[in-house]
């Protein structure tokens, strides 16, 4: 999960508190979502090779955090959210997503529950001040209170098969006993009461860690996990390899694959909607739509077959040339060392081994329907 960039007014963009760290670093800085983010030190292509074969280091504290707090928290995030929280144990994080009274995505985010009144909700840097509306809009029938805290943490994510490695040097928490999406709090870079999640963004296995947003702090944490990093060969992160990374694991990217226009049962989400939990936004319509047919066009992934790059909007069309969809994530893979595009097609087109073009400058090149994800990790017992 993670925003699209771009920002829709001209307020002076937002900065982490490593903002000066990334502009000494020598990073090339954009704006992602209203923020001035990194899209890259080292180059794109490195940066994603050293997440898939050794460790990363993301600044990803753009994000957003909003806690609901009070008697009737579970109530309310279970109204808000598509997927089950009452599933939840303490400790335990789930995927899920805010959704409108049609089904589609206000954005996908993370529920974690911190205690049986107590839930954090992880939502994106480019949707915050939106989320944050929808969310008070929605809970005001619930004895639950939500604030925003996003101002209050900064979010660092180690990411590659060495992330456990480098970030237990920095902690006594017993890292292999957290599952995949678990997490715990503890001690971190000598900076106590510190949230540690076992979640990630790029189809890795990797940690977060959540510590207070003052520049000394985070900027104290980022080095000492560089510094235990090194013997990995560990690099920092940037956006752009963040995108790539999670378009090889096939993972939606909001404003992409999953917007105000798509509902869950195109984007392939159903998986992580309970439509027999109780009452919740985007119920009723997504019952409807299951009731009468499911959904007429649905997300694939891409395989481009001859020279080309489908990107971000090329059109999709049948070997006949017509259009029947568009991409809506498409680039280089670095790992798989191929041109991979997610995008959405009729029902009818949408089989693997169905063979469709991508039209790149006005011409039709080939590409075909193959499973998804385009990549998956060899787990191991960690």
């Amino acid at each position: 999960m993670a925003s699209s960039s771009g920002s829709a007014t001209a307020s002076p963009l937002q900065k982490t508190a490593l903002n000066p760290t990334h502009r000494q670093c020598g990073a090339k800085m954009v704006d992602f979502g209203g923020w001035d983010m990194p899209v890259e030190y080292s180059g794109l292509i490195a940066e994603h090779m050293a997440v898939r074969t050794r460790v990363g280091l993301f600044d990803v504290s753009h994000m957003g955090e909003i806690q609901f707090r009070g008697p009737e928290a579970l109530d309310a995030v279970q109204f808000v959210s598509m997927n089950d929280a009452s599933k939840l144990s303490e400790g335990q994080a789930q995927y899920s997503a805010l959704l409108t009274p049609e089904g589609t995505f206000v954005d996908d985010i993370l529920v974690h529950k911190l205690s049986p009144n107590d839930y954090l909700l992880v939502v994106n840097a480019g949707t915050r001040l939106k989320d944050y509306a929808w969310i008070k809009q929605h809970v005001q029938r619930f004895h639950c209170h939500a604030s925003d805290f996003s101002d209050y943490y900064s979010q660092l994510a180690i990411q590659g098969p060495q992330a456990l490695a480098t970030l237990q040097k920095l902690t006594r928490i017993d890292l292999t006993a957290i599952k995949n999406y678990w997490f715990v709090w503890g001690q971190v870079c000598g900076i106590h009461n510190v949230l540690v999640s076992r979640t990630g963004y790029t189809g890795e296995d990797g940690f977060e860690i959540y510590i207070p947003s003052d520049p000394t702090t985070t900027v104290r944490a980022w080095q000492e996990i560089l510094d235990a990093g090194r013997e990995f060969e560990i690099i920092p992160c940037g956006l752009g390899a963040r995108n790539t990374l999670r378009l090889e694991a096939s993972m939606p990217l909001y404003g992409h694959e999953i917007t105000e226009e798509t509902n869950v049962f195109e984007a392939g989400l159903n998986r992580f909607c309970k439509l027999d939990k109780p009452e919740f936004l985007g119920q009723a319509a997504l019952k409807h739509v299951q009731e009468n047919g499911g959904p007429q066009r649905k997300l694939v992934g891409m395989e481009m077959t001859e020279r080309g790059i489908g990107r971000d909007g090329y059109p999709i069309c049948t070997l006949a040339g017509e259009q029947i969809g568009a991409i809506t994530s498409g680039s280089p893979a670095p790992y798989l060392k191929k041109n991979i595009a997610l995008g959405y097609v009729p029902v009818a087109h949408s089989a693997v081994e169905t063979e469709l073009a991508v039209k790149i400058r006005g011409q039709d090149v080939r590409a075909r329907v193959v499973p998804q994800p385009f990549y998956r990790r060899q787990k191991k017992q960690t």
